[in-house]
């Protein structure tokens, strides 16, 4: 049993960051009812990967009928993830007064970029747009050349969807004492700014230069916290910033030139990076893996997502797993008495309709009737 068996999640079918937290929460042993609209894309196609675990329920929430089994399953929830924007669910009939009238626990957590207020609280936008206004965006890439897009991994997912299961988390924890649940509200710009924090940090003391991109000692302009190109095109990622890591990486590169000794002289930093540039151009990736890896030297191959999979360190520590033909991660993080599983891969769409509304009390005839009218859509 995980350690949120027992705990129940609504989760309102949206994209990114709400699946995500959607899916780390089943992970962990929640119940977690995925609500798809009747037509949508099968979700073992749109979330092959984040619809593990997880219960598939078709309601259409335009129709009153829809909207009233909604009402009982959140009824009996612990928690709803709401990913529209601002005003959806209440102009729907089912915003957050409305549901915690109905159930005085229950944790209303909404997902959004710019969060519930504000002036760009009804705009649309999408993870590069909400990092950008954070600084996050300005600060990644290289000298003299535009911002590099870090895939969506800053706001959808560090910002978005772990803020997501934080909240949801202290909720939950909260309501447990005071009986009462609230209103979450996540945004991604605020889970931006918040991972911003050390940088944030380090501008304000004049340790981190906010104009310009590669200019500081973690953002790419030191050469000992950098990427190489290998003989064979291939990379790898150097990060030896402490004296006793960089001691390391520079007896295992065989390097001897005492220009090197001045590994915190900011102003030798362009010129020492070509120099271990070229040393690191001598060998392949897997060259140098063989001589660094598992060392102090701070080193490992970049890989590609599919070379992940299959490098050693990972498959000994099982960070990927397979489920039904696909390779996930292995959820994480790992309990040592209540660990996380995944029970089965992502459902097709409607799979559970009827499972579920069968569990939450409803009445063989009143899903018969809600199937006919096509307010719920699924099989047995």
């Amino acid at each position: 049993m995980g350690a949120l068996s027992g705990y129940k999640v609504v989760e309102l079918a949206g994209i990114g960051p709400a699946p995500m937290g959607g899916m780390i929460l089943a992970d962990m042993g929640a119940e977690v009812i995925r609500i798809e609209r009747p037509g949508a894309a099968d979700p073992k196609v749109a979330e092959p990967i984040s619809g593990r675990n997880k219960k598939s329920v078709v309601l259409d929430l335009k129709q009153d009928g829809g909207k009233a089994a909604l009402m009982t399953l959140i009824e009996q929830a612990d928690a709803l993830i709401d990913p529209y924007r601002p005003g959806v669910c209440e102009k729907l009939g089912f915003g957050p007064e409305k549901c915690l009238a109905r159930n005085p626990r229950l944790v209303f957590a909404r997902m959004t970029g710019w969060g519930q207020t504000g002036p760009l609280s009804q705009a649309a936008g999408h993870d590069l747009n909400y990092i950008a206004i954070t600084g996050a965006l300005h600060a990644i890439g290289r000298r003299g050349e535009r911002p590099v897009v870090p895939l969506n991994l800053v706001g959808d997912f560090g910002g978005g969807g772990m803020l997501l299961v934080t909240g949801v988390m202290g909720g939950l924890l909260e309501a447990a004492k005071s009986g009462q649940g609230q209103v979450i509200d996540v945004a991604m710009v605020d889970g931006t700014a918040q991972l911003m924090w050390m940088m944030q940090g380090f501008q304000q003391i004049g340790a981190w230069n906010a104009e310009e991109r590669e200019a500081n000692l973690l953002d790419g302009a030191a050469h000992f916290y950098d990427t190489y190109e290998c003989a064979d095109g291939k990379y790898v990622a150097i990060g030896a910033i402490e004296p006793q890591f960089y001691a390391e990486l520079l007896a295992r590169a065989e390097i001897s030139d005492p220009q090197f000794q001045a590994q915190h002289d900011a102003a030798q930093w362009p010129e020492l990076k070509q120099k271990l540039g070229a040393v690191l151009k001598t060998k392949t990736r897997d060259e140098w893996d063989a001589v660094m890896a598992g060392s102090d030297a701070c080193f490992a191959p970049v890989l590609t997502m599919v070379e992940a999979t299959a490098y050693g360190a990972n498959t000994e520590r099982s960070v990927y797993t397979e489920v039904e033909g696909l390779t996930h991660p292995t959820p994480a993080p790992r309990f040592s008495r209540t660990p996380s599983q995944i029970q089965h891969g992502t459902q097709a769409l409607g799979a559970d309709t009827v499972s579920v509304l069968e569990d939450s009390g409803m009445e063989a005839s009143a899903i018969q009737a809600l199937m006919e009218t096509g307010a719920a859509v699924g099989s047995r």
